[in-house]
């Protein structure tokens, strides 16, 4: 069963505003299949997000941005490489955008549908998404907290750059799991 925008749930601590990342406080991950036989994970060091939440949770809309310069794996050159355009071409396509389209509830998930812009292509994604909870913190602040994911196939946002492997196989898997913690702050009135 799906829960329409209809319906309102109730959350603890749930506020209507607007909410602000703390970047602090929060990140943008990746990880995708390296040799097939591990993970190599990444992050973006600058990234934004705006959310609004009016009165029903699940009429929410969220607004964000990656810097795509800002990419680290922790190995530099590699980073180098994920910014040119066998990659992200980062100069072209500066940042990695999502705006979202709708929430959902699907068996008690919460599902953040949305689009997604990688290199100048978008297309739909859909983020599960969990409440880590809502509370003050020492300077008055009122913040939330979350975590998503999402698992994206990169050759659909024209990431193709892959190297076969003399074992067979490919260097790079197909999909790139995206996951984001988030602790954002209420903007207070001024």
């Amino acid at each position: 069963m799906t829960d329409t925008a209809t319906t309102t749930l109730e959350i603890p601590g749930y506020r209507e505003g607007t909410w602000n990342i703390d970047p602090a406080h929060s990140e943008v991950g990746f990880s995708i299949r390296h040799l097939m036989i591990s993970k190599v994970k990444g992050k973006f060091e600058r990234f934004e997000a705006t959310f609004v939440t009016p009165a029903n949770p699940l009429e929410a809309r969220v607004e964000a941005h990656a810097e795509v310069a800002s990419i680290s794996t922790g190995e530099p050159n590699r980073d180098g490489h994920l910014r040119t355009g066998d990659f992200f071409e980062a100069e072209t396509h500066p940042s990695i955008d999502f705006v979202s389209t709708g929430v959902r509830v699907e068996k008690g998930d919460f599902l953040v549908d949305g689009d997604l812009t990688i290199k100048g292509i978008t297309k739909p994604v859909t983020f599960e998404f969990d409440f880590g909870g809502f509370g003050p913190d020492a300077y008055g602040n009122y913040k939330a907290g979350a975590s998503a994911k999402a698992v994206v196939k990169r050759e659909d946002f024209g990431l193709t750059w892959n190297a076969a492997l003399e074992t067979g196989g490919m260097l790079l898997g197909d999909d790139v799991t995206i996951t984001i913690e988030v602790q954002a702050a209420l903007q207070q009135d001024a």
